[in-house]
């Protein structure tokens, strides 16, 4: 029963995205207020549907980013994308390029101002995510980057990479490292959703001024700590 009320959820929550992309879209023309606000309608739909669907719960905790930072966060699934610009007042992802053309998400996430990077070359990829995000410099907001540059399921170690230590320095502003558990729940891959409490943490700033080693040696140790903090309360230990 939980396998079929978790593909009906998977089902109703594409579609309604489908629905929303085309509710929203005369006014996210004319505005990017109109498309961030179709984005934040669809955060909030997402969490009420998995809470009254699948019994998925959730929660976001620690003191919310509302100045101009930088969010440097735990990704486990699409949930943790949910929580985390839902709570901010005007996010804004580097996300993968292939994103670009994917419907209704690729067309939105230009609007809002998120920053496709190709993968592959790794070089190119950071001079073209630096120069990117140096032109847009001058629209405001939370700048979200995943670390580990993909989904990490519960457990995987994976390493922390360069980038967002470059974007950190060439910024000059703060860090915002965020902890989650998001993937107990719901995972990186398939439809099967579990019950319980899915939680995104926005933990202390890291303030502008680290070497870049430094910074990315205590932003890997903050999210990992807090991230298997969060994980072993919802009853799963990631040091097992």
């Amino acid at each position: 029963m939980r396998w079929v009320m978790s593909f009906l959820f998977v089902v109703q929550m594409y579609g309604m995205m489908a629905i929303m992309g085309i509710v929203f879209l005369p006014w996210a023309l004319i505005s990017k207020q109109g498309a961030r606000a179709a984005c934040k309608t669809y955060c909030r739909w997402v969490r009420f549907t998995a809470r009254w669907m699948v019994g998925l719960r959730t929660e976001v905790r620690g003191p919310i980013p509302r100045d101009e930072v930088l969010i440097a966060a735990k990704h486990q699934s699409f949930l943790d994308i949910i929580l985390i610009f839902g709570a901010i007042p005007a996010g804004k992802f580097i996300m993968k390029r292939e994103l670009m053309w994917a419907p209704v998400i690729g067309q939105y996430a230009l609007r809002i101002g998120c920053v496709p990077v190709a993968r592959g070359k790794r070089g190119q990829a950071i001079a073209k995510m630096l120069s990117d995000v140096d032109r847009g410099a001058a629209d405001p907001g939370q700048l979200i980057i995943y670390p580990q540059g993909t989904r990490i399921a519960p457990g995987v170690k994976a390493p922390y990479k360069v980038g967002t230590a470059l974007l950190y320095e060439q910024t000059g502003q703060p860090c915002v490292p965020a902890a989650t558990n998001v993937g107990l729940f719901w995972p990186r891959k398939g439809i099967y959703r579990k019950s319980g409490l899915a939680v995104v943490e926005f933990l202390p700033r890291i303030e502008p001024g680290l070497g870049r080693d430094a910074f990315l040696a205590r932003l890997q140790n903050e999210v990992e700590t807090a991230s298997n903090a969060l994980m072993k309360e919802a009853g799963f230990d990631a040091q097992t």
